[in-house]
């Protein structure tokens, strides 16, 4: 688990790839302090595994999976990516949860100065991810847990304070850039749950042969009326 809060900026040194399976060698400093063989680093938002390090780099392995549905495909030797160590027990908890499990890509359409800070409009690819983010919800971009500000016409707003801009990969973005996005589990739960639970009653409905699956009866049971 993660708290999306990056520890620090890392640079791309070596970049293989086979098909749409990748080994990326990355830069940095921070992190590699007291690192193992099989951590789990966030990079850009994704966790992946460490399968190798030495005193100023480590290297990670993408399969397809995390290929096709990140913007890890993007990356170029010398790309800056964000990157959090998975939270030790015990430590501050200053963000929200973070699993390192991306629902899908944005794409930055503009951004604009409000006094001390920099309003990011983003549009998900995926229009279904707006049954989970809420203004004043949380939202992981790139790695960064932040809050949103509003969400309308297929794109939301986040406002970036300067210590953010300038301690991730957010202060190199421009507008047709892509972030890797991460909702908020909470909302993902609770619509799991409310979908499975409507599911199992309409089925149970139609065991009955009560079509509808709602009545007077089960309000009553659940405590609704």
């Amino acid at each position: 688990m993660f708290t999306g809060l990056v520890e620090e900026i890392g640079t791309m040194k070596s970049i293989g790839r086979k098909g749409e399976a990748m080994l990326l060698g990355i830069s940095a400093s921070h992190i590699i302090d007291g690192i193992k063989i099989g951590d789990s680093i966030a990079v850009n938002g994704v966790c992946l595994t460490a399968t190798s390090y030495d005193a100023s780099s480590f290297t990670v392995d993408v399969m397809p999976q995390t290929y096709r549905n990140t913007n890890l495909k993007e990356l170029k030797p010398g790309s800056r990516v964000n990157l959090e160590r998975a939270m030790a027990a015990g430590g501050r908890f200053g963000g929200h949860i973070v699993q390192g499990h991306v629902d899908g890509v944005g794409t930055i359409m503009g951004m604009t100065k409000d006094q001390n800070a920099v309003v990011f409009e983003v549009a998900p690819a995926n229009p279904s991810l707006f049954k989970y983010i809420i203004p004043k919800g949380s939202i992981t971009v790139d790695g960064i847990s932040l809050t949103v500000v509003n969400a309308a016409n297929g794109k939301f707003t986040i406002s970036i304070i300067p210590h953010t801009l300038a301690q991730t990969v957010l202060a190199f973005k421009r507008g047709g850039d892509t972030v890797n996005l991460e909702c908020d589990i909470l909302g993902k739960y609770v619509d799991h749950l409310l979908r499975h639970g409507r599911e199992t009653t309409e089925q149970e409905a139609e065991a009955q042969g009560n079509k509808q699956g709602l009545d007077m009866s089960f309000l009553a049971a659940n405590g609704f009326v």
